[in-house]
């Protein structure tokens, strides 16, 4: 049966929402690869015909449906049901390659202080890598020598396989960011527990673009949720400097404006939930900060 999953050290989970020919596209895929991983798709509140058509076209996948969108915290409630030790998420438009899953459990099983591995993304339909991979490959970020790969200081969740224990233990992602950047919070949170992030080159996952997006919305978003992280776990002075830099890359328009007002709102919020990161994880940070500035890949466009 499709999807049934004979994979008992790793797992996926797919989030979508209002996607369903992607959503099946990528299914397709994912059940077919010989990694043979369980699949659970949490589906956000579609109204597409997006649980019907997964009931009847891959019955070995396990369906959550919700009954509105949860943004990023969907994939906490699909990991309340995963049995494996580790968990790799997937979009709808996202698909790991044949074999990058078990090498990630492999990398997992080896290394017991690495909580999470990120593997390299190609984009769909020409391959190329995305503009992020050379930053990636290039991470500044002191890493011990076992480490079996670059060490970063965030990932990005489509591309990434989490060891499940460390993911319940820091509380997933927060409801709060929804969606856009929510990475960063929760990565920042497992280094500050003692794990270590790495990214992997022969650990590939092909991503195919969805045009199904708010593009300004997702900027407002990942503007609001990059200032907020600042706010939640760095010192005044570098959570000011971080939100200069940030605000200072963005387009000056009422979309950048909206994310400055939303951060705003939630000032109370962080207020009451922050909780500054360890003066030897901020020293990592500092060093991504040039890296950061002159990115390519973190420009706040759309």
């Amino acid at each position: 049966m499709p999807g049934n999953g004979e994979n008992d050290r790793i797992s996926v989970v797919v989030m979508t929402h209002e996607r369903c020919a992607e959503l099946l596209r990528t299914l397709e895929h994912m059940t077919r690869i010989p990694d043979a991983p369980p699949i659970i798709v949490v589906d956000n509140g579609s109204h597409d015909g997006t649980a019907a058509r997964v009931r009847a076209e891959f019955p070995g996948v396990r369906l959550l449906r919700h009954d509105h969108n949860l943004g990023a915290a969907a994939r906490n409630w699909a990991v309340e049901h995963v049995t494996t030790p580790y968990v790799a998420f997937c979009d709808d438009d996202t698909t790991w390659q044949p074999g990058s899953l078990d090498r990630a459990a492999d990398v997992l099983d080896e290394h017991p202080s690495v909580g999470a591995v990120m593997g390299r993304c190609l984009v769909e339909p020409g391959l190329r890598e995305d503009p992020l991979v050379p930053e990636l490959r290039a991470s500044p970020v002191p890493a011990p020598h076992w480490l079996p790969g670059p060490a970063l200081m965030s990932v990005m969740a489509a591309l990434t396989a989490f060891r499940v224990d460390a993911f319940r233990a820091a509380g997933g992602f927060s409801a709060r960011l929804w969606l856009g950047g929510e990475e960063e919070l929760l990565a920042l949170d497992l280094v500050a527990s003692g794990w270590w992030l790495c990214w992997r080159e022969d650990v590939v996952v092909h991503h195919r673009p969805s045009t199904a997006r708010n593009a300004r919305l997702r900027r407002q978003l990942g503007i609001r949720n990059t200032l907020l992280t600042a706010w939640l776990r760095r010192p005044v002075r570098d959570a000011l400097r971080r939100s200069a830099a940030v605000l200072a890359s963005a387009p000056k328009d009422r979309c950048t404006a909206g994310a400055v007002l939303r951060t705003c709102r939630l000032a109370p919020w962080v207020v009451r939930e922050r909780e500054v990161v360890p003066d030897e994880v901020e020293r990592r940070l500092r060093l991504l900060e040039e890296p950061q500035r002159n990115s390519p890949a973190r420009r706040y466009v759309g």
